[in-house]
């Protein structure tokens, strides 16, 4: 997983990771050709007194070192642009790739763990690779050619090499593959972390009414502390590899000079020899250490990596017909014939055999006790979920025969959990309707029953919105989406539950003005309380996910128990009639 994500997510920066490998394979034989020198100058120099050869292999000493560094400084430049480049990609893609996931797709995963998949997970991949091409395209180049360099220096201290390069490969070999289960339940317990704070912050007000802050402070203190147990064994891991490496480096430093010295006693070899040699079994074991410090984090990246690919690689359960069908002269006409839904793996269906019309300058309203399916049945219209079995039309054209964005144009949606986003009131109207004037603005505002309490702010439309809309309450959110629907002019008006934090006053001016904007819509209104309802044209009441009558609020008083059991609920025998 870790390397297709590499090979399609780098394959744009190829010119930049070539630039790399040439500059790094630049700067690291520069590397390996100073300690050569360093003893030419020792035994060619300094043992004969040679001033002037000191000075000339000095002098090319410092070019050489000089070249190293500028192509040192050029190669990270270039790494550091394709890493951040490809960071960037990765996150892009994994953003645009739930853009097109439906509200099924998203409950799969969960928004906490899709968060930390867009940050934490590309960001493991991403240090990876700015590492890789820093230093694990410089430690292959500088271990190949510290041993050749070895080599020819001396041959017969080389056969250290034998011994050390495999002792220290297993041993790191040994360690990182006890670390790899830790890195994957590394991020499974981020997710929970998320997933516990995120529940916390958003629920701080229901938690402080029931007094549960203990309870929650114990459901964080457990989460927190299985994170720092899985970190604390994979850092005594991590801290176990470099004592390692440094006592392997600490011990062929001592085997060089104690065999190194027997060669020189014993005139096979020259000083000078002997520290270039040191120098390149550093090299050597440099090499290796820097390849220690990539793998100890390419587990983790690779875990990531099949997180992030896991997303990348989901289908979503909503998908865009291959020859989209026309949609348009659009009445608003909605049509649900013999619709089933059925989440995967489900036992039993969430809706079962509904069908109705809802016809344009009506009001269709939904109404059944909680669980009946009604909020799924209106998420159905705009494709936020696709029907298992039947068919959802507009105008008579099936909805999964038509491109998504042509369906959506039609429509005006309040959630039944009215969601603002962080910006200004007009921003938040924008997305109603990108081009709105603040005089279309206002006018919506106004069917919303919002116009008096934006204008009594100090900064009326372009008072600030924090996140969710949290500052401000939950009847007001309630009327600015209401607001952000109507100033779309839609042809399909789908209202899911969304009077409920509406005093009975604001609730009746409300729908007294969206009458005018309305008659020409077809108008789908998914209700808890019958007042809200009983002037619809057609009520459609809801019973278990099935349709167990339809028709008028009269009508369904004789004709339909549950409709009867639930009028009686709310209203006395009096007002319901």
């Amino acid at each position: 997983m870790l390397l297709r994500l590499l090979r399609n997510h780098l394959a744009p920066y190829r010119t930049a990771l070539v630039a790399v490998l040439v500059l790094q394979l630049a700067q690291t034989l520069a590397t390996l050709y100073l300690p050569s020198l360093n003893a030419d100058i020792i035994d060619r120099g300094v043992a004969v007194g040679d001033t002037g050869y000191i000075v000339r292999t000095g002098g090319l000493m410092l070019v050489i070192s000089l070249v190293q560094i500028l192509c040192a400084g050029v190669a990270v430049y270039f790494g550091a642009r394709a890493a951040m480049g490809f960071g960037r990609d990765v996150r892009q893609s994994l953003f645009t790739t739930v853009q097109t996931f439906s509200g099924q797709d998203v409950g799969r995963f969960g928004a906490p763990t899709l968060i930390t998949r867009t940050t934490n997970d590309v960001q493991q991949v991403q240090m990876v690779v700015m590492l890789g091409l820093t230093i694990m395209v410089m430690a292959p180049i500088m271990l190949v050619g510290g041993v050749i360099m070895a080599l020819r220096e001396d041959v017969g201290l080389s056969a250290l090499l034998v011994v050390v390069i495999p002792v220290l490969g297993l041993t790191i070999g040994i360690i990182i593959s006890r670390m790899v289960p830790y890195f994957r339940l590394v991020q499974v317990r981020i997710d929970r972390i998320n997933s516990v704070l995120r529940e916390q912050i958003t629920g701080i007000r229901v938690i402080r009414a029931f007094v549960r802050e203990r309870h929650e402070e114990r459901r964080f203190q457990v989460a927190n502390d299985e994170l720092f147990d899985t970190s604390l064994r994979v850092g005594r891991l991590m801290a176990l590899m470099f004592p390692v490496v440094m006592l392997v480096m600490n011990l062929s430093s001592v085997a060089v000079v104690w065999f190194g010295a027997q060669r020189i006693d014993a005139g096979e070899m020259q000083v000078g020899a002997l520290i270039a040699y040191l120098s390149y079994i550093m090299y050597i074991l440099m090499a290796v250490m820097m390849s220690t410090m990539i793998f100890m984090m390419v587990p983790r990246a690779a875990v990531s990596a099949e997180r992030i690919t896991e997303v990348l690689d989901t289908r979503p359960s909503v998908v865009e017909p291959p020859a989209p069908a026309p949609l348009t002269g659009v009445t608003g006409r909605v049509e649900l014939d013999g619709v089933e839904f059925r989440y995967p793996g489900a036992q039993e269906p969430v809706l079962s055999d509904v069908t109705f019309t809802a016809e344009p300058g009506q009001t269709t309203a939904i109404i059944g006790s909680t669980g009946s399916g009604k909020t799924t049945l209106l998420n159905l219209v705009p494709r936020l979920f696709d029907a298992t079995a039947g068919a959802v039309r507009i105008d008579g054209t099936d909805v999964r025969d038509v491109v998504g964005a042509d369906v959506w144009a039609h429509i005006g949606m309040v959630p039944q959990k009215p969601y603002l986003f962080s910006g200004t009131i007009a921003s938040n109207l924008a997305y109603g309707r990108e081009d709105a004037t603040e005089e279309q603005m206002w006018d919506a505002l106004e069917v919303a029953q919002a116009k008096d309490f934006v204008s009594e702010l100090a900064d009326g439309l372009h008072t600030p919105v924090s996140q969710g809309g949290t500052n401000f309450s939950g009847g007001q959110r309630q009327r600015l989406a209401i607001a952000r629907a109507v100033i779309r002019d839609p042809k399909v008006y789908l209202f899911d539950d969304s009077f409920s934090a509406l005093d009975y006053a604001t609730d009746a001016a409300l729908r007294r003005a969206l009458v005018p904007r309305t008659r020409d819509a077809t108008t789908i209104v998914v209700a808890q309380r019958v007042a809200t309802i009983r002037t619809a044209e057609k009520i459609v009441v809801l019973d278990n996910g099935r349709v167990v009558g339809q028709g008028t609020h009269d009508e369904l008083l004789e004709t339909c128990l549950t409709y009867q059991e639930i009028v009686l609920s709310q209203l006395s025998a009096e007002e319901a009639a």
